[in-house]
């Protein structure tokens, strides 16, 4: 029992520390993790795979 109360508590401080931007400042959000919004990713030419798939679908047509 001890064991599930501290992994719970070790999640909950996890998911706080990671939200503090999220929680305490006006308008603040989560970074976006596509590959498409990140500015070294589209300069080396690194497309995200659900837009590469798509592309390849609509060419095959």
């Amino acid at each position: 029992m001890q064991t599930i109360i501290l992994a719970i508590l070790l999640i909950a401080v996890a998911v706080t520390l990671l939200g503090v931007k999220v929680f305490f400042v006006k308008g603040g959000q989560f970074p976006s993790g596509h590959a498409h919004d990140i500015p070294e990713l589209r300069k080396r030419g690194i497309k995200c795979a659900h837009s590469d798939d798509s592309d390849r679908h609509d060419s095959a047509e």
